[in-house]
């Protein structure tokens, strides 16, 4: 069945460029697909006549896009929320906005007013595209806006998207998520998986391509469902050798994966199309396949370093990094030690390392033998231990060899070099032009360091 409903967007006329030169202050937290949520709302704001600022004393629109993954996130935001309090008893005509995942939770909105009365629009993941209609409404009628849509309406092309980078950029081709991991609330917040035409993700990159951008990350809770939801129906690596044709980009990326969906073919795809590159994200979570079960995974650890076997059978160069939770219920020693035991077998180029929490709503929530927080910080350090030797040694390798590195701009450490990554997702500090900043250049790597790499620009 297609499920696929395309909305067109448009900005109404009488909210265009009403706004003189107000300023907006934009906050996010969460992942890639927050970001770039944060780009449209703040692509939004700009077509209106809105400025933003890095200051929030000196704002008169705040924004807080939230995330509700783990229970850090939401902490923030209530710190932060109730720091704003005083300006708003400073400035009457400040409007405060909380949007984004931790919206859609149930009840959540009702608690925020209720907490924090002074906010004036509240609005959730499905709805977002209409940011600007909402902000209309609380200037004309001064009344609170709160609407957090239940269920996704379709795919919304054309929303303005101001981006954080001129030189790489994200592009979603799908949204939400049809897995229902037992600790995960995505599913819940941000609805089932509906896929983008290939048309309009072509569009959208030839596009960026036309204006100087060299990388292109795709997006999408699990880029391995793309295309099932259309019709005619299209593979995650039809997709890829699609997009590698497109002429004058350079490089392609792509996050996340799930293991059981990475599909033969679009390994086949990351090893011959020249434009993907040699990097995959692969979440593993825990090495138990008594844990894996538990999180309904839907693969062992033993199925896990077989689909590892091949992908280093096809791309004898691939990085490889994932994503590990560390005091999942029911966690045993031994559990803990198969995390371990597949972290040493693997040799992560890096990882994403987290400390379970509870997430209300989900079914690892009810779930019994919750973990003792110490125990938790003690695995925690001890597996961060075993990536950090993995990194270091992968790092190594690089040590004396020329790479492709895309320069990104000054080093944050020091403005006298340049930094940029490799094909493989390594960062890089090296002595370079600056006129090479937004270019492929070759760089010698001299030095590797634990989680970056040192060298000087050939040529």
């Amino acid at each position: 069945m297609n499920n696929y409903k395309k909305i067109n967007f448009k900005i109404n006329k009488n909210i265009e460029g009403s706004e003189g030169k107000k300023h907006f202050y934009l906050e996010t937290w969460g992942c890639q697909m927050n970001e770039e949520d944060s780009e449209k709302l703040s692509g939004m704001l700009k077509k209106t006549g809105y400025i933003r600022t890095n200051n929030k004393h000196n704002a008169d629109l705040i924004i807080f896009n939230t995330c509700c993954v783990r229970e850090n996130a939401e902490l923030k935001v209530y710190g932060n929320l109730g720091a704003l309090k005083k300006l708003k008893e400073k400035n009457s005509e400040l409007i405060i906005a909380v949007c984004g995942c931790m919206m859609q939770q149930k009840d959540m909105a009702e608690s925020i007013i209720k907490k924090f009365p002074f906010v004036d629009i509240i609005f959730g993941t499905h709805n977002a595209y209409k940011f600007p209609e909402y902000l209309n409404r609380v200037k004309q009628e001064g009344k609170s806006v709160i609407e957090i849509q239940d269920k996704e309406e379709g795919i919304v092309e054309g929303i303005p998207v101001d981006r954080e980078s001129s030189i790489k950029a994200f592009v979603t081709i799908m949204y939400g998520c049809n897995n229902f991991c037992t600790y995960c609330i995505v599913p819940y917040v941000r609805g089932r998986e509906r896929s983008r035409k290939p048309e309009d993700i072509e569009k959208e990159i030839s596009d960026l391509v036309s204006k100087g951008y060299k990388e292109i990350t795709l997006l999408g809770q699990n880029v391995n469902s793309y295309g099932k939801d259309l019709e005619p129906k299209m593979t995650f690596a039809q997709l890829l050798r699609q997009i590698n044709t497109i002429e004058g980009l350079e490089r392609v990326r792509f996050m996340t994966s799930h293991p059981k969906d990475l599909t033969q073919d679009v390994i086949d795809a990351i090893a011959e199309c020249d434009k993907l590159c040699e990097y995959i994200h692969l979440p593993v979570q825990s090495g138990s396949s008594n844990i894996l079960k538990k999180m309904n995974r839907i693969y062992t650890k033993e199925q896990y370093l077989e689909l590892i076997e091949r992908i280093r059978k096809a791309i004898p160069n691939v990085a490889i990094s994932t994503d590990i939770i560390v005091g999942f219920p029911g966690e045993t020693e031994e559990d803990f030690e198969e995390t371990l035991d597949l972290a040493r077998k693997v040799q992560y180029d890096s990882a994403f390392t987290f400390i379970y929490s509870k997430r209300k709503g989900t079914p690892a929530d009810e779930m019994e033998d919750q973990i003792d927080d110490d125990v938790k910080h003690n695995r925690f350090n001890r597996l961060v231990e075993v990536i950090n030797a993995s990194s270091a040694i992968k790092n190594k390798e690089y040590e004396g060899r020329e790479v492709e590195v895309l320069v990104e701009g000054l080093s944050k450490n020091d403005d006298e070099k340049l930094m940029g990554r490799t094909r493989t997702g390594k960062l890089v500090n090296f002595t370079g032009e600056k006129d090479s900043i937004g270019n492929l250049v070759n760089v010698k790597i001299t030095k590797a360091n634990s989680f970056s790499l040192v060298g000087e620009q050939i040529g």
